[in-house]
């Protein structure tokens, strides 16, 4: 049974476990829609995906599901019928808002050698496009995330894992960044890239991944 509508616009989102809901609410600037009412458009994220949302409103619930659908609503009244907006109306509509929205965030995997803090030959290429792009695009905050594979003891690896990140941070410490935006986690073999067995060598697992925002 619905939740009784308490004079307020409840909205409720659901994102797939696959994909990311870009969700925009703001007031219609076109002459063809109320100006007492809200529009919701559902975007696909920055790679494309598209997930689904459910607006709730006096009373009744409408599901959004497509890329460029969308509802109008006002407070108290169930939500219109969906109907999907042309490429020309999203950008005329939700323009500006998405002008203003940062930039997805940039993921790098830097691989070590077996059993040691040193970066591969091909990642250490990497670490030279990543400082650059970072110095164009200076960061508000790097999660830097070390991990082994499942060769060795527990404790041994989070000790290693420790060190991977700590070879990164200090990496880019060197370039200039500031430490106070840097993030260090580090997971040993618990979180590996490729699910193994206990006691394995996976080249692949033997990483640190770096997330800038």
């Amino acid at each position: 049974m619905p939740e009784p509508e308490a004079d307020r616009l409840s909205l409720r989102a659901r994102i797939s476990l696959s994909a990311l809901v870009a969700l925009l609410l703001f007031m219609p600037c076109c002459a063809s829609v109320p100006p007492t009412r809200d529009t919701i458009i559902l975007l696909p994220d920055a790679s494309g995906r598209i997930g689904s949302i459910i607006v709730s409103s006096g009373g009744q619930e409408v599901q959004l599901s497509k890329t460029s659908q969308a509802v109008t609503v006002e407070k108290g009244s169930p939500p219109s019928a969906p109907f999907l907006l042309s490429t020309e109306e999203v950008v005329s509509l939700a323009g500006p808002a998405l002008n203003v929205l940062p930039p997805p965030p940039r993921h790098y995997l830097l691989y070590f050698e077996h059993d040691s803090a040193v970066l591969t030959k091909e990642s250490k290429a990497l670490c030279v496009s990543m400082i650059k792009t970072i110095k164009n695009n200076p960061p508000i905050y790097i999660s830097i995330a070390g991990h082994t594979d499942t060769m060795g003891e527990r404790e041994y690896n989070f000790d290693l894992s420790y060190k991977r990140a700590k070879v990164v941070a200090d990496m880019l410490a060197e370039q200039g960044l500031d430490g106070q935006i840097m993030h260090i986690t580090y997971y040993g073999k618990e979180i590996p890239l490729i699910k193994t067995g206990d006691q394995v060598q996976e080249p692949r697992n033997r990483r640190t991944e770096v997330t800038i925002r």
